[in-house]
């Protein structure tokens, strides 16, 4: 007994009882997801299936039956997607066959061991091949059967698969459940999206990586298993970048489009959210089409898609197959939901799972509210042949990039190049927006030279610190033809359909770019004036019942109570540890707010090159605010590599840099504190340094009041030449330029890569005041030099570099006493340690002056 009570006496031991409890719940819920779950034992086997007949030849298709323990049973045919196989398919048919149901899958025609050739869901060939299977299965007396040749049948896929389930159920009414996931309601709209009823703008990237999927046989026409028809017409239409006759022709027949008013079936549909393939417009036009009908449809947006492959929907097949196959009891609305990528709920069990909201309809859910725009009419260049084109979405990895398109400061976008982006910004939101579908907004396109316009429109968040975000890194092309050079007119965009939270005190932009590199782009250069024709965005919010992934039901007494005894124990272990926690929260509180007082800290950062070569190697140094210090060094010391490390441009082979407190990263939000030149400067020499800065800070998305244009053109001192040409500039005038633009917005942290090159005396003594100047406010500069009286007279305190290393550091006046002509005996020391730390031996130093000199040497004193 005395034993129990020594072991229930401390806090730490309480711990271990809460963690046997813990234990029982998850003994208990595990037990229950075992038993929840039917683990007998399945038949598996192959088959082949007889397809449709081409050029006169027999087609078989590669098959596999999968039958449950209990038969007879309602059957499912699961369809993959584009350029995969039914070993795809295999952990979701044992999944349903052990729910009970006889799972065929099947390779299409085309693909893997299946004959044919591919012909994209066509009516007379996919289509007929997925009727085929249901005849078999109409035979087969593990089937259940509605009546004779009728069998109890649904059918999934997903992508290329998916429109497959929606168009076979749309020409054969035994079908009795539907679920299609990720796929296309129009393949026209998908592949050449536009805004009317005309083909819009090539979707070239996606297009070409899926036609090399089925074409890398190879043949002497390049069309690998393409049927002819559907080869030439495709090769003719990507040639010239729009979709001939035939090939509309081919494409309406294979779209869900043409025969959503036949489907029958109730039909679940989900559709990805990181999409640039098929985004969640598709979902919401064939829910339309096939409500309409009087069918009910369920609809679900979820997190992932062609972009963000994985989270395939097996669970939500598996429970509307058994209300619509085993139990036929599919509700008449169907029902609506999205899952919210950046949103969480608390669950009973404390965890924070993602959030869910849910409305009886798309309709139901779905709120208009307008927001303020605001932003001047701009003028927008496309350089010809679209290069350099942004990057938003690519094939597979879209998803991934929208991350890369986070910017902020001085760091730019991939999705937003200088000099070819419009934008239009709202004021700060009072209260947070759940954006759930598709916003519009009313443009105004002026072309300079051209009658026709392709642009690509995109929705913006952007953060209070000015990281801006792409969700999802979708957008919506604009294709306008029939235009008068100098005229304007007027379009709404519908923007892309995107699911995202915007917090309060976030701003909301309308971005609008003449290039995106997943399309195809015009030959020529040209440039358009772009403007609002009405001040605000049409927002579309979402709103319903929200909760998280629902907990089984089923869970055993003993769990219950043992979750319920774990919550009791949990709360009288808090109220014992809330007074040392609130002491140990405090001190990490204050340890944090000191690192966030501190500008730069940077800990044994080391960069070395493949070739092995090690550019900089075990630094560290901290710069405290209101310094201004130099990064010292002779060329190749490894000064600008640290500085590019510091602005996340590189990534350090070893060590870590915090910037106020935050590790850095590509993108990471701290970097919209910073202002950087680094490497010379990079502007569009066909613009003025006017039309630059202001482009500039238009991309960052904030708002022009922000700026403080005034400072920054008064600190580049170029007079009327601001409006001339920057390719008029001599070196100096583009130094000073590209000093103003990374002062816009007086970041908190300046940081200049040999900022007085190109500059004459007299600039070069300005530029030290207003640094000295920008330093007094409280804010930071760092400033690389390999001069070290240029050092002396402009900072406060410097780090020295030699050949990667950390030599020195300290302030300046330190160094200056330790290299002047006046040594001290404890300067000489300090000199002579200094050199050794450089790998200079202090024996070769044979008098003082040799010892000045080789220490003005290794700081590249160049001015004696």
């Amino acid at each position: 007994m005395r034993g129990i009570r020594s072991f229930l006496a401390g806090r730490r031991r309480w711990w271990a009882l809460s963690a046997v409890i813990v234990l029982v719940v998850v003994i208990g819920s595990v037990s229950f997801a075992v038993s929840g779950d039917d683990t007998a034992s399945l038949t598996e086997q192959q088959m082949r299936i007889d397809g449709v007949p081409e050029a006169g030849l027999p087609v078989t298709l590669d098959a596999d039956l999968f039958l449950p323990r209990s038969t007879p049973a309602p059957a499912v045919i699961l369809a993959h997607g584009f350029g995969g196989s039914k070993s795809d398919l295999t952990g979701q048919a044992r999944s349903l066959a052990r729910a009970g149901y006889v799972v065929v899958t099947y390779t299409a025609r085309g693909f893997g061991a299946s004959g044919g050739s591919i012909h994209l869901d066509a009516p007379d060939y996919e289509v007929a091949d997925a009727r085929k299977i249901i005849d078999r299965l109409a035979t087969m007396p593990q089937v259940r059967r509605d009546a004779p040749g009728d069998p109890r049948v649904g059918i999934a896929g997903a992508s290329y698969g998916g429109a497959l389930a929606l168009l076979t159920a749309g020409y054969d009414r035994r079908v009795d459940a539907v679920a299609a996931d990720i796929t296309w309601n129009s393949l026209s709209q998908a592949l050449f999206p536009s805004l009317g009823a005309e083909p819009g703008v090539f979707k070239q990237f996606w297009a070409g990586a899926l036609f090399a999927q089925a074409a890398a046989l190879p043949t002497p026409d390049g069309c690998g298993r393409f049927a002819p028809d559907v080869c030439a017409a495709y090769q003719r239409s990507a040639a010239a970048g729009t979709p001939d006759a035939q090939l509309q022709q081919l494409m309406a027949a294979s779209s869900p489009a043409s025969i959503l008013n036949r489907i029958t079936a109730p039909t679940l549909l989900t559709q990805g959210q990181q999409d640039s393939l098929f985004p969640i417009d598709q979902a919401v036009r064939n829910a339309f089409g096939i409500r309409a009908a009087g069918t009910p449809v369920r609809m679900q947006w979820r997190i992932g898609g062609h972009d963000q492959p994985g989270g395939t929907p097996t669970a939500a097949v598996r429970s509307w197959f058994a209300r619509t196959l085993a139990r036929s009891d599919a509700p008449a609305n169907g029902g609506f939901s999205v899952e919210v990528p950046d949103g969480s709920v608390s669950t009973a069990t404390g965890r924070s799972e993602p959030k869910r909201v849910s409305a009886t309809s798309l309709a139901d859910a779905q709120r208009a509210r307008l927001i303020a725009l605001d932003g001047p009419a701009q003028v927008i260049n496309a350089p010809a042949a679209g290069t350099i084109a942004a990057i938003t979405a690519v094939p597979g990895i879209g998803g991934l990039l929208s991350a890369a398109s986070t910017f902020g400061g001085a760091a730019g976008a991939l999705s937003a190049i200088p000099g070819q982006v419009a934008t239009f910004t709202s004021p700060r939101l009072n209260d947070s927006a759940l954006l759930g579908g598709s916003s519009s907004v009313r443009l105004v396109i002026t072309p300079t030279t051209t009658t026709d316009a392709t642009l690509f429109v995109s929705l913006i968040d952007v953060a209070p610190d000015g990281r801006r975000t792409q969700p999802s890194g979708l957008v919506t092309p604009v294709r306008l033809t029939d235009l008068t050079p100098g005229l304007p007119r007027a379009v709404t965009v519908a923007l892309p359909s995107v699911v995202r939270t915007v917090g309060s005190g976030h701003r909301l932009a309308v971005q609008v770019s003449t290039t995106d590199l997943g399309y195809r782009l015009p030959v020529d250069a040209r440039s358009y004036t772009v403007a609002l024709d009405s001040p605000n965005v049409t927002l579309s919010t979402l709103t319903g019942s929200e909760s998280s992934t629902p907990i089984p039901w089923r869970w055993p007494l003993a769990g219950v109570l043992a979750m319920a005894g774990f919550i009791v124990v949990v709360r009288w272990i808090n109220r014992r540890r809330n007074a040392t926690e609130d002491s140990v929260r405090r001190e990490v509180g204050e340890r944090r707010d000191a690192a966030a007082r501190t500008p730069i800290v940077v800990r044994g950062l080391s960069k070395e090159y493949g070739d092995s070569y090690r550019a900089v190697d075990d630094v560290s140094f901290t710069v405290s605010a209101g310094q201004v210090v130099g990064l010292l060094g002779p060329n190749g010391a490894g000064k600008t590599t640290v500085l590019r490390m510091i602005v996340g441009l590189i990534s350090p082979s070893s060590g870590s840099i915090e910037l106020f407190g935050e590790p850095v990263r590509p993108g990471a939000s701290v970097l919209a504190r910073v202002g950087a030149f680094i490497e010379g400067p990079g502007m569009l020499p066909h613009l003025s340094g006017r039309a630059n800065l202001t482009l500039y800070w238009a991309a960052t998305g904030r708002p022009m009041a922000e700026a403080d244009f005034e400072t920054a053109l008064e600190i580049a001192g170029l007079g009327a030449s601001v409006d001339r040409k920057v390719r008029k500039y001599s070196q100096g005038m583009r130094q000073r330029l590209a000093i103003a633009q990374a002062m816009l917005g007086l970041p908190e942290l300046l940081i200049l890569d040999e900022p007085t090159n190109g500059l004459d005396p007299p600039q070069i003594a300005e530029m030290r005041e207003v640094m000295r100047r920008y330093a007094a406010t409280g804010r930071t500069v760092v400033v690389s030099s390999h001069l070290l009286s240029e050092v002396e007279q402009t900072c406060s305190h410097v780090v020295v570099m030699h050949k990667g290393r950390l030599i020195s550091a300290g302030t300046v006046d330190a160094l200056a006493g330790a290299a002047s002509s006046t040594l001290s005996v404890s300067d000489v020391d300090r000199a002579r340690e200094v050199l050794a730390a450089a790998g200079i031996s202090a024996t070769v130093v044979e008098s003082r002056r040799h010892l000045e000199d080789a220490f003005l040497d290794l700081i590249g004193d160049e001015s004696r």
